[in-house]
């Protein structure tokens, strides 16, 4: 069975692959142009996918006929038309779980960069400008007993939450599709509207997979109704937000701060006026990016081909349905 992998991964993945019989093809030129990575495309039985550039929709099936299995290196699949893929029975694998804590601890660290104004000090320190001492200047906020809002408490909102919790004591509220008793018990966290979720948050980050209806969700008038002492955060998808109304609500004081490991657009541009304000820390999307969550979503990502090979349900399947 021949697999295509369109980009490097950690070889603890590549090994598996090849111990299991399987022909690898890896492109020397990792950065394909649309026609040369559908080519690879249409001569391989399965594909490990890493990044989120090509989409795979009916387009992309109907000219791939012989893939009949995908295999995700990330937790999202926004990229893949998951009703397509099941009227032809293709599984589609993803990487949950092993990489909950590295991406959650993005998060904890964007929150904290945020409230003690870290990015900006940072750069005072390399320009030099180490002014006289000022009572008053630049001050952050402490997280104490605050009030943190999780929407999508799944592995990594409970991570997130389970962090903020211990270190500040953090108060946990929290919104999604469906209750989570656990976070609950555990965490005292509270299940609340959405409306009550951007109005009570001190804290407000982003755990929930990206779909349609969540495009820009936070725009201009959810920031409106936020507290004006709120960081919001999202290591999630950048289409969760509208970027320019979030520079809005920054500039004119409607929220505090902004912590973001994802951007929209992204990449974003060098010159976006975000990225001069004093309040706002941006990463370039590194949430999974440790040892041990990049080799554990190799792990996972070619365990779900080899699964597939074998005849196998794949370990961790976004459309598990495909299986009924």
């Amino acid at each position: 069975m021949k697999v295509f992998v369109n980009k490097r991964i950690p070889e603890i993945g590549i090994e598996m692959l090849k111990e299991e019989g399987l022909q690898v093809i890896i492109p020397e030129n990792e950065n394909l142009s649309h026609e040369e990575w559908l080519e690879y495309c249409k001569n391989t039985d399965a594909i490990l996918n890493v990044g989120g550039d090509f989409k795979y929709n009916k387009d992309f099936f109907d000219a791939c006929p012989n893939v009949k299995a995908i295999a995700l290196y990330s937790v999202g699949f926004d990229h893949v038309d998951i009703q397509e893929a099941n009227r032809r029975k293709i599984p589609i694998g993803n990487t949950p779980d092993v990489l909950s804590r590295a991406t959650s601890d993005v998060a904890f660290l964007l929150m904290q960069s945020v409230a003690r104004s870290a990015s900006y000090n940072f750069q005072k320190v390399k320009n030099g400008d180490w002014n006289a001492f000022d009572p008053l200047h630049a001050l952050g906020q402490e997280l104490y007993g605050k009030t943190l809002g999780i929407f999508g408490l799944g592995r990594i909102g409970f991570e997130m939450a389970e962090k903020s919790r211990k270190a500040f004591d953090m108060n946990i509220i929290y919104h999604n599709r469906h209750r989570n008793e656990e976070a609950e018990k555990m965490l005292g966290a509270k299940y609340v509207s959405f409306d009550e979720l951007i109005e009570n948050s001190d804290v407000l980050s982003i755990h929930a997979s990206f779909t349609p209806e969540h495009k820009e969700l936070f725009n201009s008038s959810v920031f409106d109704r936020m507290k004006s002492n709120t960081i919001f955060i999202n290591t999630a998808r950048g289409g969760f937000h509208n970027q320019k109304d979030l520079y809005n609500a920054l500039v004119e004081g409607k929220i505090w701060g902004a912590g973001l490991d994802v951007t929209n657009p992204e990449p974003m541009s060098s010159d976006d006026p975000i990225l001069e304000l004093s309040n706002v820390c941006v990463l370039p999307h590194i949430g999974s990016a440790t040892i041990e969550a990049r080799n554990g979503m190799a792990r996972l990502a070619a365990g779900n081909i080899i699964a597939f090979s074998k005849g196998e349900k794949m370990a961790a399947c976004a459309n598990p349905e495909v299986y009924k």
